[in-house]
């Protein structure tokens, strides 16, 4: 489809009509953004609708003040209309899915012609489910009750307070439509262990077959799905729909047009979504747990029936898992060599190349077949309860005995095939690469790119007071297959948008981790800043370097002189038990000044810096890793960015030193082409909190002096916007 005028037309007009409803004045960086998006989307060639042009991604850097989410809105809008596709925009946070969905979006129909409708879509695992807070409910009014057998899964401990009274209130809310059952929208942040007890997944839902199918809250929202020009979602539930084939939650990817904000999170959340474990006792408990359900079901079914059977079955696969487990632990506990970390009580072992030691891959073997026929006979019976919903048939099962152990079985099915994830990630000889080409190339989709390194491997042994586990992990090294076969070859067309989307000045990072296509775009969008006016860079004199035992005391000594005289100040730090330390140490000094990210919710901890600046007092933040990307901070809120030292990551993270190793055997220096870059690119995020507005002010301090005194160290310097540099010597 060529870009027509009439697209361009709305494009332009659209514009125009938004700069002139909010009265604000067109930004260089936005219009070039705009019109490479639009470009981009003109040129996918199709014919009756499927792409015919090879996959081709669009990547865009825009910085903070570019205002790219409009950018992208008003250059996607009219080409999806005008093709026939759904625009699935994709966030990696809550907060920006939110603010597209309640302010950019509204914000845009309100001040343009344009004609558009758009619905929020997440995972089931973010509403509430009515039937799961009801018999948790009357779990509780029936104290030891046989009935409902729902919250054998994961009762929490009987003393925990106000538990009843909170579930009343959220069935409350709930009912007199004060709450629209969705858990971000909760007052408070409710914990995952409460959460889980009333909430369900696609294995333990009956979907049309549940009383409360009428008021349910995720299929109220999911209602708008099919009919809406935009759907906003999140990295997690477009990879969720692609892992069970897509199509699945939302569209077809063949009929979407992606933009993917915050793009630079997703190669690593699609690593998280195709790793697997198994904590080997932990696994044990559980199924003991299945054992006792399995009891409690029996006197339910009528004697001789395929589903007394099927539960015979159950109870003999449970058995052998367990015996295999307990071979698999006596394996790895003796025949490995552990070395205890005491302070964190945890141990970790990774295997070289992900090759497993011999009698270790043997008993893998084996547990996968006895994890498949225990998910088979689980399956087997989630099918037989399902089937008795059918009121048409007569059935073996009735149906309030189905309604009550649906969703039971259905968590057990579910956690038994994720165990077998691990098991079959394993076993799997090849690696990970070669898998995903096969699968594809047997359906008539491009070859993947060259093979990727072969699965990371580890197993991590912890210790408590009174017990002891080992957990079996397997990850790819590397998204790029996964998201190339599962995404960028299917989907009808995809923008790539984030504010650090290149490392070191260059894509080269991005287009490895996440596979993009050969004939993708790039383009970086020049700053509204005027950093040299705007903010300095400074890199003082330090009596330690960080790998120096003596640096938290430079720390301790230095700081204060920093913080001297401003107003609002953030320090970051690479490790939080040296920020516990040099709170510590200077707290005592400082009262009423220094707040710690550790002290209380995120949201708290900013609410209470920006109330003590506000009141015209001084305030110092420490924070860490999630500090130095997530938070916003505009004008008198912060004015001075302290980076204790560069952010390297840890060198015990089984996935980077899988990584490192695979570069090494190519011949490559994984520092200089793993290390390097990533360290820069959260060094930018880092810096990117100082400047949030066009009127913002202020300074950077690099307190660690191997950004002056290393080769590599230039290489990050003049990745950093460019900001007038002061540099003791």
């Amino acid at each position: 489809m060529a870009l027509t005028e009439e697209i361009k037309q709305q494009i332009q007009q659209g514009y125009r009509d938004v700069l002139a409803g909010k009265d604000i004045r067109a930004r260089y960086g936005q219009r070039l953004m705009i019109a490479e998006i639009a470009r981009y989307m003109g040129e996918i060639t199709d014919n009756d609708g499927q792409r015919t042009s090879p996959p081709a991604t669009c990547v865009v850097e825009a910085g903070t003040g570019t205002g790219k989410t409009l950018a992208y809105l008003i250059a996607a809008i009219p080409v999806a209309k005008a093709l026939g596709k759904t625009l699935v925009i994709s966030t990696a946070t809550v907060a920006l899915q939110d603010q597209i969905v309640l302010k950019d979006l509204p914000d845009l129909k309100k001040h343009s012609k344009m004609d558009f409708s758009w619905t929020l879509a997440k995972g089931r695992g973010r509403y509430l489910c009515m039937s799961r807070l009801e018999a948790r409910l009357h779990d509780e009014g029936n104290g030891d009750s046989d009935t409902m057998p729902l919250f054998l899964l994961d009762s929490p401990s009987g003393d925990e307070p106000g538990t009843r009274a909170f579930f009343e209130e959220m069935l409350a809310s709930y009912g007199s439509r004060k709450w629209d059952g969705d858990r971000d929208h909760w007052p408070e942040q409710i914990p995952d262990d409460v959460w889980r007890q009333v909430t369900t997944d696609h294995r333990q839902c009956t979907n049309r077959h549940c009383s409360y199918f009428d008021s349910c809250a995720f299929f109220d929202a999911r209602k708008d799905l099919d009919d809406a020009d935009i759907v906003v979602a999140n990295h997690d539930l477009v990879l969720a729909d692609l892992a069970l084939g897509g199509g699945a939650i939302l569209p077809e990817p063949e009929n979407a047009l992606f933009i993917f904000d915050e793009a630079h999170h997703l190669p690593d959340k699609a690593l998280n979504h195709f790793a697997a474990s198994v904590p080997l006792n932990a696994t044990r408990q559980w199924l003991k747990q299945l054992s006792q359900a399995l009891v409690k079901m029996q006197p339910f079914l009528a004697p001789g029936t395929q589903a007394v059977k099927t539960l015979d079955k159950i109870s003999t696969a449970a058995r052998d898992v367990d015996q295999m487990l307990t071979r698999v632990y006596e394996e790895a506990e003796q025949n490995t060599g552990w070395e205890f970390n005491e302070e964190r009580r945890t141990a970790q072992w990774r295997y070289p190349e992900g090759e497993l030691p011999e009698q270790l891959a043997e008993l893998a073997g084996e547990a996968r077949i006895a994890t498949a026929g225990l998910v088979r006979h689980l399956g087997s019976l989630a099918d037989e309860l399902q089937a008795a919903f059918d009121d048409r048939k007569e059935h073996d099962i009735d149906r309030d005995t189905a309604e009550a152990w649906y969703p039971v079985i259905g968590s057990f099915h579910s956690r038994s095939e994720e165990q077998l994830r691990l098991w079959a990630a394993w076993c799997d000889q090849a690696g990970s690469g070669s898998q995903e080409k096969q699968g594809d190339e047997e359906q008539g989709a491009p070859a993947p790119k060259p093979k990727s390194p072969p699965p990371a491997r580890w197993a991590v042994r912890q210790r408590w007071d009174h017990a002891e586990d080992i957990t079996l992990y397997s990850s790819p090294v590397l998204a790029d297959n996964l998201l190339y076969s599962r995404l960028w070859s299917r989907a009808y067309g995809a923008v790539l948008t984030s504010a650090t989307l290149t490392a070191l000045g260059r894509f080269d990072r991005l287009r490895s981790r996440a596979g993009l296509p050969e004939a993708s775009k790039y383009l970086v969008v020049p700053s509204s800043f005027r950093y040299g006016e705007m903010a300095t860079v400074e890199v003082p004199a330090m009596k330690a370097m960080p790998t120096d035992d003596a640096f938290t005391d430079a720390l301790v000594e230095r700081l204060p002189g920093l913080w001297a005289g401003e107003k609002a100040t953030l320090v970051l730090f690479t490790s939080r038990r040296q920020m516990q330390q040099v709170r510590d140490a200077l707290a005592p000094e400082y009262p009423d000044l220094i707040l710690t990210q550790d002290d209380m919710a995120k949201g708290e901890v900013l609410r209470q810096h920006c109330s003590r600046v506000d009141e015209g007092r001084p305030s110092v933040l420490f924070g860490v890793a999630s500090f130095a990307e997530g938070i916003d901070l505009p004008g008198k809120y912060l004015h001075h960015v302290v980076i204790t030292r560069l952010p390297f990551s840890v060198p015990d993270d089984p996935i980077e030193a899988s990584l490192a190793e695979w570069v090494t055997q190519r011949g490559g220096n994984p520092f200089m082409e793993i290390t390097v870059p990533d360290a820069s690119v959260k060094l930018v995020q880092a810096v990117g909190r100082l400047l949030r507005t066009e009127q913002d002010t202020g300074r950077v301090t690099i307190l660690d002096r191997r950004i002056i005194a290393r080769r590599y160290g230039q290489l990050l310097l003049d990745a950093l916007p460019p900001f007038r540099r002061i540099i003791e010597h």
